[in-house]
């Protein structure tokens, strides 16, 4: 798989077909739009900032635009439901501490998490294992070769360890430029891994941590080797520590932290994800502290205002003149109100000045607003009482303080669900083991004894047991044992994997029966379930384009809504004045201008753009778990938006439409030649292709010298693959071609017509027809099956139905094309197409009107499914993050396209619910709030139910995205008919 991820990048820096950054990490781009210019060309970081204290979009954009004012900022992303922005910065001009302070400057709270300074560079690394180096003249020949290739930065080959590992700019150079330098030279080279080899890890360490002890903590790391980068976080009391997992690891580092001299330090690996969880609790504590205390001054003000005030005898102690016509009810009234209005509502008025003085204005500034009113239009009446013999003034200081205890209820409540809808990554991670069974083996294979450890520290090539009913705690492979694992958890496939000595396996599965010795390969953020959620987190803090609509609204919402308060108050004001209106509409218990501040205020605070805000992020979230749940991930709200608009899919068929494991059924010869030696030949030479036709070539010439267990095919010189056609090398002197048709033709050889014929009744069978020819001359033919997927006939039906066309483009040739196009219900073919092909396929067709979906393995599909609207891997596998993938469907199953399409109509339907809502619910409640049911019916709405109103605004919206945690697959793929395929057995003629 990781070749796979090598693939994509390779293919990808050939073309410039990359409309929109596809690092799952970053913010995705609508389609058409331009990716943000950089303000500086150069080196690139990342970095994740906890901020604390903002309650709406409005508060969310005014840090975005603060941080975007900077120099060196290449884009930032805030997410106002997980408290956290995201940076993409220039550190050549700008670094993580001034972020911070422009962020505090704002006025809220900021702490930096996470820092990743290899992100979004220019400059990848990639390892290559080099065969045939003999001296240290070898290596550094092959440095000087790989050094001279423009794009190149640096290239250090190893004769030890007989590898290479070289930096280079995929924009410029590609892997197979670098193969190519090394096999020019005369060394055979194997793709290892791309990415830097690098691994991150995080320690809490528990001790006083002084600048002294501190310093030398990172000295004695930094002199361990494969330690690449320590970042130090002394107020998390956190280490960061970059390594490759070849040579260190956790335990290692743990060993070096306890054991500083006189320092007594405890280390422990850093929870993931305590610290929002805990900032999370912390809210929702604060909210329900501050609403408590509200309430405990609150009710006996709407006691003494609204209820005492019909009881005899108290009702004559509260009416008790104290000074003037001041009465004893007010001055308790003042007394009670004024600490929810200053120390409780404190957080109001900071928000206001926040926002206020960087020229922004949200939900804070409407509530600081309306209570500032209610509270100091009391205190006057109440000093006019005090100073006026003859003055009966009205106090509203229960508007004030049970308008703020509704919005901090509200709140608290709004906080709760916001919690649930992040679930998802949680979720996720509990599926973790806490510890593992790590087996010590001597170098022959046996067990020592075995030891139980923290899982996290668990490290690369370890060996570990796992029991029946135990989760595996990493990725790797059956070293001992045989078993079935249950891998719905991660895969979404309900039936139980059987497992067998060679076998992948998955970190957070579990085991079923029979004991496994497992080796790991990959651990802590390397392994599936960690990139798993990184892609759902990162998902989550990708904005959608639709939100776009609602960031223009919440500008000039809270202006508006100021205006229309204003106003509502003039016009009572001037009707009451001018007795436009009987005097029978005002209260006994108050005058004029009173009512007309009572209208004013309750339109300042029902409304409310917090509701607005939240209907698209709430829903992106939840609808991006439920995918994750159901095996497929959908990379945030721009792959989600798209989606939902497709109605033109371009089907690859290796892999997509048909299994993906091609087995040979039939061989012909044409020549006097041993049926063996003719498949060592061909053997020999697709023993060096990645293609699947070419893997299927070689396990049957493995089965054919079954009586060698690990049989070593004749060196093939001058290998050369010709993608989309074939291959050819030098076998033995002898000159062997390997292919389709074309490719025949390319080289001039003449195809005999028992050939021809041949190969026309494999295209009729849906088999793949392979020629070979040795020294210029055909000599056999290969068929290849790769039989359809379950339920494809069906899924292309059902899209059908759907309203959505299907298009099949492959590489394969004409007739093999045909006939599986027909077999699965598909109208329109295109065959024997190259990778561009099927790019300039895709761009006609969004040409033509259609939001397209390209559906492929990920391999020489990528092109296609960058340039696609919605690009939708199959066959993921543990390498989880395919990059050029808007949609990864894990088990790699048809029916998950419809799920995918479904799940996004279902999720932009309730994000269209909620914004009617949103809108809906202020566009009514505004024009209520302001009386104009007054005039008719005599109904008005108190401030403080205009607050409560306003208050449930935002978690109804919340709460209407937590349905969609109840989505359902549609009923249409329960009735789905999966029909078995049969190969035929395999059948041999020579002449």
């Amino acid at each position: 798989m990781t070749s796979k991820l090598l693939a994509l990048t390779c293919i990808r820096s050939d073309r410039d077909l990359s409309l929109r950054p596809h690092d799952p990490s970053m913010p995705k781009y609508p389609k058409g739009m331009a990716e943000r210019e950089s303000n500086v060309e150069g080196p690139e970081a990342k970095a994740v900032f906890s901020v604390i204290g903002m309650t709406c979009s409005a508060c969310a954009g005014s840090v975005e635009k603060a941080i975007k004012r900077l120099p060196g900022i290449r884009e930032a992303v805030v997410d106002v439901l997980n408290n956290k922005a995201q940076v993409l910065f220039n550190p050549t001009f700008i670094q993580e501490e001034t972020i911070k302070e422009t962020i505090e400057d704002v006025g809220f709270e900021a702490t930096l998490i996470e820092q990743d300074k290899t992100n979004g560079k220019s400059i990848q690394v990639c390892r290559i294992g080099i065969n045939g180096m003999s001296s240290t003249s070898c290596s550094s020949t092959l440095e000087k070769a790989m050094k001279s290739i423009h794009g190149v930065q640096k290239a250090q080959v190893a004769l030890a360890t007989e590898e290479a590992q070289v930096h280079y700019d995929p924009n410029i150079v590609n892997y197979n430029q670098l193969k190519k330098a090394i096999e020019d030279n005369g060394f055979k080279a194997v793709f290892i891994s791309t990415g830097d080899s690098m691994s991150k890890i995080h320690f809490k360490v528990d001790g006083v941590l002084t600048e002294h002890s501190l310093k030398m903590l990172e000295n004695s790391l930094q002199a361990l080797p494969g330690v690449q980068g320590i970042d130090m976080y002394p107020q998390l009391n956190k280490i960061s520590l970059s390594y490759n997992p070849y040579i260190t690891g956790p335990r290692h580092f743990m060993k070096v932290i306890e054991s500083m001299g006189s320092e007594s330090f405890k280390a422990m690996i850093f929870p993931e994800g305590e610290g929002s969880k805990t900032r999370r609790i912390e809210e929702v504590k604060q909210y329900y502290r501050s609403f408590v205390w509200s309430l405990v001054f609150t009710i006996p003000v709407f006691l003494t205002s609204m209820v005492f005030m019909f009881v005899p005898g108290i009702m004559h102690t509260l009416d008790t003149k104290v000074v003037n016509m001041l009465t004893f009810g007010e001055i308790i009234r003042w007394v009670l109100s004024t600490p929810v209005q200053f120390i409780i509502g404190w957080r109001f008025y900071m928000g206001s000045y926040k926002a206020m003085r960087h020229g922004t204005a949200n939900m804070d500034v409407l509530i600081a607003l309306g209570t500032n009113a209610a509270y100091f239009y009391s205190v006057y009446s109440v000093l006019r009482a005090a100073t006026s013999p003859d003055f009966e003034g009205t106090d509203f200081f229960e508007t004030s303080s049970m308008l703020i205890s509704f919005i901090l209820l509200g709140k608290y409540l709004e906080v709760l669900a916001k919690g649930k809808t992040s679930a998802a990554i949680a979720k996720l991670m509990d599926l973790a083991p806490e510890t593992a069974l790590l087996l010590n083996m001597d170098d022959e294979g046996n067990v020592l004894s075995e030891e139980e450890i923290d899982s996290r520290l668990i490290q690369k090539n370890d060996v570990i047991k796992v029991i029946p009913g135990a989760k595996v705690a990493s990725d790797g492979f059956v070293l001992w044992g045989k078993s079935h694992i249950n891998e719905s958890m991660i895969t979404g496939e309900a039936r139980p994997v059987a497992k067998i000595k060679g076998d992948p396996v998955i970190g957070g599965t579990v085991n079923k029966n029979g004991v496994l010795h497992i080796k790991a390969t990959r651990v802590a953020s390397e392994c599936a379930l960690s990139q798993i959620a990184r892609l759902v987190e990162s998902a989550q803090m990708a904005k959608a384009p639709i939100q776009k609509f609602a960031d223009r609204i919440s500008k000039l919402f809270v202006p508006l809504v100021i205006s229309l308060s204003f106003g509502t108050w003039l016009a009572w004001f001037l009707a009451g004045k001018f007795h436009t209106y009987p005097e029978a509409w005002i209260p006994s218990s108050m005058n004029s201008f009173e009512l007309a501040l009572q209208f004013g205020i309750s339109v300042m605070v029902i409304a409310c753009p917090c509701a607005l805000g939240l209907a698209t992020p709430t829903a992106v979230m939840v609808g991006t778990g439920v995918g994750a749940s159901q095996g497929v991930l959908i990379k945030g709200g721009q792959a989600l938006e798209s989606a939902q608009k497709v109605n033109y899919i371009v089907f690859d068929k290796t892999g997509t439409l048909t299994v993906g494991k091609p087995v040979v059924v039939n061989t012909r010869l044409f020549k006097n030649v041993a049926l063996r030696k003719f498949y060592e030949l061909v053997a020999a030479t697709e023993v060096n292709s990645e293609h699947p036709l070419g893997k299927a070539i070689v396990e049957y010439a493995k089965r054919l010298r079954e009586d060698e267990e690990d049989p070593v095919w004749p060196e093939a010189r001058d290998f050369e693959s010709i993608i989309g056609n074939g291959v050819k090398a030098n076998v033995r002197n002898k000159e062997i071609i390997v292919g389709n048709k074309s490719l025949m033709l390319d080289h001039n050889i003449s195809i005999p017509i028992d050939a021809e014929e041949m190969l026309m009744e494999i295209e009729e069978m849906a088999q793949t027809g392979i020629l070979v020819s040795i020294d210029g001359e055909v000599s056999g033919v290969l068929a290849i099956s790769d039989p359809l997927k379950p339920g494809a006939r069906e899924v292309i039906s059902i899209l059908k139905s759907m309203k959505v066309k299907s298009i099949m483009v492959t590489g394969d040739n004409w007739g093999t094309a045909k006939s599986i196009a027909r077999e699965v219900g598909i109208d329109s073919v295109i065959a024997e197409a190259k990778p561009d092909q099927k790019v300039e396929k895709v761009k006609h067709l969004q040409a033509s009107g259609y939001t397209v979906a390209m559906v492929g393995d990920g391999i020489n599909d990528s092109p296609a499914l960058v340039a696609a609207d919605v690009g939708m891997a199959i066959g993921a596998g543990t390498d989880i993050a395919i990059e050029a993938a808007d949609i990864v469907l894990m088990k790699s199953n048809l029916e998950d396209v419809i799920i995918a399409i479904d799940l996004s109509k279902k999720t932009f339907s309730r994000i269209r619910l909620n914004y009617i809502w949103a809108l809906g619910y202020n566009l009514l409640g505004i024009p209520i709030a302001a009386g104009t049911l007054f005039p008719l019916t005599g109904f008005r709405l108190p401030p403080w139910i205009a607050g409560a109103a306003m208050a449930t605004s935002s978690v109804s919206v919340v709460c209407s995205s937590l349905l969609l945690k109840y989505y359902k697959r549609p009923k249409k793929l329960d009735n789905l008919e999966i029909h078995g395929i049969s190969i035929d057995s395999q059948k041999n003629d020579g002449h």
